[in-house]
């Protein structure tokens, strides 16, 4: 099998210099319009694809975001790798603004969005105790490290569900109590899908402010954040532009059975499951199914 790594980020990442064969392609998903269309190219002889997440112009709301149709479109194009590239507030001093972590575990707070391809018809449940590929994230780390960043590996992602930012007693729960390291709006349903599309996932938060616990800062400030993200999202396109040579071009089995997920998950009788489902889930469960 052939490489080909997907980026789900924020605007800006995707002018990645040296990109060959560059183009933006429209990709019809069964579960909806995905945020945007796709740009595919060639980076140091490795696929790429990039999603931007809210759409170019920004245009989706964390919980409006389409998480289903963005995963699927990705599997369809291909992907065999993605990489989450998004900004998060820190709730731990030593992880300070323009820091990146690589998120090793979530805890999911959101309750507005549809969080699996499965359902009535056909059901499945993955495991998901260890949300994030190793071998992807180790390779995330090392690129984002070669570009000079400060590198955070391993941490707790609380994922809300917005728009709003945190209340004060909320920051120092999750801080004090729940034991979390960053704070984000979107990781989550996107992880989870990634696992049932059998997609290696890793998860790089780039930290633009310390929310709203920190003594120094009593809220975020949206004006600081974007001065933050916009320097963030220059490293970020220097950690992209270095993961073609960590991966390689031709891609083994995920030694962590990412890409196998599906192999005893799904639950419900071949003569019970929906065909209209079952269409629906071609791409993303095709192996199995």
């Amino acid at each position: 099998m052939d490489t080909m790594i997907g980026i789900i980020g924020g605007s800006g990442i995707y002018d990645i210099e040296g990109l060959e064969k560059a183009g933006w392609t429209a990709v019809n998903s069964p579960w909806g319009t995905p945020s945007d269309e796709v740009l595919t190219g060639v980076l140091d002889g490795v696929k790429i694809a990039f999603l931007p997440r809210h759409g170019r112009g920004h245009v989706h709301a964390p919980s409006d975001v389409p998480y289903r149709a963005n995963i699927d479109a990705l599997k369809r194009l291909g992907v065999t790798d993605v990489i989450s590239v998004s900004a998060c507030g820190s709730f731990r001093e030593e992880m300070a603004p323009g820091d990146f972590v690589v998120v090793d575990q979530f805890i999911d707070r959101t309750f507005a969005r549809d969080k699996s391809f499965f359902g009535s018809g056909c059901v499945a449940h993955v495991g998901f105790a260890h949300p994030t590929c190793p071998r992807l994230s180790s390779a995330c780390a090392a690129a984002a490290r070669r570009a000079g960043v400060t590198v955070h590996e391993g941490g707790t992602y609380l994922a809300m569900e917005g728009p709003q930012f945190s209340t004060l007693a909320e920051s120092r729960m999750y801080r004090d109590q729940w034991g979390a390291h960053v704070i984000g709006m979107t990781n989550v349903p996107e992880a989870k899908l990634a696992r049932e599309a059998e997609l290696c996932y890793a998860s790089v938060a780039m930290v633009t402010d310390y929310d709203c616990w920190h003594p120094d800062h009593d809220e975020v400030d949206v004006a600081q954040v974007i001065a933050t993200l916009t320097g963030n999202g220059d490293k970020a396109k220097r950690m992209v532009a270095g993961l073609p040579a960590l991966l390689g071009a031709d891609r083994s089995p995920c030694p962590h059975g990412c890409d196998r997920a599906l192999d005893m998950a799904i639950m419900t009788a071949p003569d019970k499951r929906d065909p209209a489902l079952l269409t629906k889930l071609d791409a993303v469960a095709g192996r199995v199914l």
